[in-house]
């Protein structure tokens, strides 16, 4: 464990040149033609088994070892964010509107970095690597795409499966995770009341959308408040209203637009069901329509139990065991790689990235940055795990 912490940090400066040249050219979605350019030209020369290609610019390489034994696969993420960056780093983004604020850029140069450690060790693995450098992660439900193509079903299917996230409010350098729900399901919630136009002096000769809207906007509130179990949380947040066009008409419409996170599948079921009740008694109480539909995206990603004490067993080897920070409760945000834990048992951690001279930025933050002498700890922390679970596999 103490070499490839070692072999890590001298693989560090390479890691670093591959994490800028992403973040200065960053592509969003499903097509990132300069991003898998990128990574192609990081892996040449491994002796790696490349595939492309389908629908997504994914690069799935796979590394077989010296004997036979299982598939175990390690996940990145690549597509940018669509935010116009205000870091001031002399590598900043150079495509306005898309920005790496979500350390995808970091996670590709950690695996990159893996597989050359991975690479050198050919001869210890009894088994095989999957390395998964995905796409199309930012809402387009890339993995959920790459295992409707076979991902699963091409070549060995993997036995487990592990991914890394970096946190740039974490120390630099600590790792944390937990067992079960770890990061939340993710819906879109859309709501229309139909009522009817007219002169906003003789709003009695209407049927306001407006003031419906406002009341349901609060209505939901309650109902998350009041109906949903606090130990099985759920947020819902209204982040857009739209309605009207000048100061003297009432609209006939109004929209509404947010997002619904919940850790659970039969709370997500229940806030479903539930804001189609709410949203038709407010509705049918001030004589209007309301037309509710919720899009469903991302389910709740869920670490399994054995793979998050495997890992804090591995961490605890490779940086120490005060390293390791188990989390007391999920984090609401969402990630496809949730689809993947629906199939295959395995986990994603967060690394710690917290820079020391600046003031820490969360993800998705336009200021985001990070502390790049972290990458060692990721690079190495991927390739240990390979090495450990195929070798424990095997035993």
């Amino acid at each position: 464990m103490g070499s490839l912490l070692d072999e890590a940090r001298g693989l560090l400066p390479e890691a670093v040149a591959l994490r800028r040249r992403l973040h200065a050219s960053p592509e969003l979605g499903l097509e990132l033609p300069q991003t898998r350019q990128a990574v192609l030209e990081a892996l040449d020369g491994l002796g790696l088994e490349i595939a492309t290609g389908g629908r997504t610019s994914a690069v799935v390489a796979t590394l077989r070892g010296a004997r036979r034994g299982p598939t175990v696969l390690l996940r990145a993420d690549m597509d940018a964010l669509p935010l116009q960056e205000e870091t001031g780093l002399d590598f900043a983004s150079r495509r306005a509107g898309a920005m790496h604020a979500c350390g995808h850029d970091a996670h590709v140069a950690m695996l990159a970095g893996a597989a050359r450690l991975l690479s050198a060790r050919r001869s210890e693995l009894a088994g095989s690597v999957k390395l998964l450098f995905q796409p199309g992660e930012e809402g387009y439900g890339g993995m959920r795409i790459l295992l409707e193509e076979g991902l699963l079903r091409d070549g060995a299917p993997p036995a487990a499966a592990f991914a890394i996230h970096v946190d740039p409010t974490l120390q630099a350098g600590c790792v944390a995770a937990r067992p079960g729900p770890l990061l939340a399901s993710a819906d879109v919630l859309s709501i229309e009341i139909a009522g009817r136009g007219g002169h906003a002096s003789m709003p009695h000769h209407a049927r306001d959308p407006i003031p419906v809207a406002c009341e349901l906007v609060l209505a939901l509130q309650s109902l998350v408040t009041r109906r949903v179990d606090p130990f099985d949380p759920v947020v819902l947040t209204v982040a857009r209203i739209d309605a009207g066009t000048t100061d003297n008409v009432i609209p006939a419409t109004a929209r509404l637009l947010g997002t619904i996170r919940s850790v659970s599948e039969a709370a997500r079921r229940a806030v479903h069901e539930g804001v189609r009740r709410v949203a038709a008694g407010v509705a049918a109480a001030h004589e209007v329509e309301a037309r509710v539909q919720v899009l469903e995206g991302y389910p709740v990603t869920v670490n399994h139990e054995g793979f998050v004490r495997f890992a804090r067993r591995v961490a605890g080897e490779l940086l120490g065991a005060e390293r390791w920070i188990e989390m007391r409760a999920p984090i609401m945000g969402a990630e496809d790689f949730s689809y993947l834990l629906q199939e295959v048992p395995g986990a994603m951690v967060f690394l710690g990235v917290r820079p020391a001279d600046r003031r820490p930025e969360p993800l998705h933050s336009n200021r985001m940055v990070l502390d790049e002498d972290a990458l060692a700890v990721g690079i190495a922390l991927h390739a240990a795990t390979a090495t450990r679970w195929l070798a424990e596999s095997a035993a």
